[in-house]
């Protein structure tokens, strides 16, 4: 058997900065509480959709992150959006 790549190790095109924000647990129903202080730095507010993407490797979650629906939207707007022009 191959040797496994490691998880995430190869690095994203851009990468400002990257943190261990804090640690958190996940409970018998699947859920996590987010830290006040993240929450208020982050500008999460209840009611706020949040997508969780992930990294695969080699058909593995390896690692997840979250991304406030809003932000993703306008990085796919940006991306798609000369695309989609060009196909009208």
């Amino acid at each position: 058997m191959g040797k496994r790549k490691q998880c995430c190790k190869a690095e994203p095109k851009i990468m400002v900065d990257f943190r261990v924000e804090a640690l958190v647990s996940v409970d018998a129903r699947g859920q996590m509480v987010l830290p006040k202080e993240l929450r208020d730095r982050a500008g999460i507010r209840a009611g706020d959709k949040l997508a969780l993407v992930s990294w695969i490797v080699e058909d593995r979650v390896c690692c997840l992150g979250i991304v406030k629906l809003d932000e993703l939207t306008d990085m796919l707007r940006e991306r798609l959006g000369p695309v989609l022009k060009e196909m009208r």
